[in-house]
């Protein structure tokens, strides 16, 4: 059974390709290595794979359950050939990616019933926060859905000014106050504005701050539960930005962010200038929080709706 189907246009699945070529040319020599020599699967190509994967940030959790897979494998058919391996590898890491990732909106959807869907955005600072609410509100925007944006990071004025430039940029309404601020009389505000615009989605950036994590964890909360006034399931998505390259520190940082808030879907950036792309596969697994956006270059088009199946495709083309 082939997991692969034809979903992005050709433009987007060319930027896709571009964008994970640095993963890709670093797992493939790595992966060469590891069975040159080698006409079947046995315990050797399968400790070398071990490394491979690990190397490539997918994550030794991660990397054991495709290992254990792959083993299953080997023993239904005892001569497994090497030249197999990229198929059954492509199609284990499609399948465990299945498991967290079960939607592949190919646009940027807004859910039913959901008017205003309210996005708040955490994350450090430096991960591209910022610039994915920017390119996020440009993708809604294209997709014929009114945005406005929540500037309730007052605790840097750059993130407003920031917040700012994207708002004029893609043409879109922001609602700020000043550095210092409390942040949930900004988010307050914004969901007040946007349901008085009839707006489609709202997109509240928050404090990139870990430092204290029960600080994080009181100020989120809090944030959350004044947005509740004005819309009672407000957020709808709690989205947690990485910086892909940065391989295991964002797996530390995703740990940090789902022990202070609930986090419902991912964002990772920064892939385009990587070879650490395998961290998608493991923070998914890990997590189980569905990767929902990929940052795959720098153009304002090139963050992208996560799709497990055009993914694992141009990984392995």
């Amino acid at each position: 059974m082939s997991f692969f189907k034809r979903i992005f246009s050709s433009e987007k699945k060319e930027t896709l390709d571009k964008g994970l070529e640095q993963t890709k040319t670093s797992f493939f020599s790595k992966l060469t290595k590891a069975v040159a020599g080698k006409s079947k699967v046995d315990e050797e190509v399968l400790d070398n794979l071990e490394e491979v994967l690990v190397s490539s940030d997918v994550g030794v959790e991660t990397t054991l359950k495709i290992i254990t897979r792959i083993e299953k494998r080997v023993a239904e058919d005892k001569y497994l050939g090497t030249d197999e391996l990229n198929k059954i590898l492509r199609e284990e890491i499609a399948g465990l990616l299945s498991e967290t990732n079960h939607g592949d909106e190919s646009e940027f959807s807004v859910p039913a019933n959901k008017k205003p869907y309210v996005i708040m955005v955490v994350g450090v600072n430096g991960v591209g926060k910022t610039t994915t609410i920017g390119k996020l509100a440009n993708q809604f925007k294209q997709a014929g859905h009114s945005v406005v944006l929540g500037a309730a990071d007052t605790f840097r004025a750059a993130a407003i000014d920031q917040l700012q430039i994207w708002a004029d940029r893609v043409g879109v309404p922001i609602v700020k106050q000043q550095m210092g601020s409390d942040p949930a009389s900004v988010a307050f505000d914004t969901l007040q504005s946007a349901v008085s615009q009839n707006a489609d989605v709202v997109i509240i950036d928050t404090a990139g701050r870990l430092h204290n994590k029960v600080n994080l964890m009181n100020e989120l909360t809090k944030v959350k539960r004044v947005m509740q006034k004005v819309i009672p399931d407000a957020p709808h998505d709690v989205l947690l930005v990485l910086d892909g390259s940065t391989g295991q520190n964002a797996f530390e940082q995703a740990k940090q962010f789902t022990a202070a808030t609930e986090v419902s879907a991912l964002a990772v950036t920064k892939l385009d200038g990587t070879a650490k792309g395998g961290v998608v596969i493991g923070i998914s697994d890990q997590f189980q929080i569905p990767v929902k956006y990929i940052g795959v270059g720098e153009g304002i088009n090139d963050l992208q709706v996560f799709n497990k199946f055009e993914f694992v495709d141009s990984f392995f083309k």
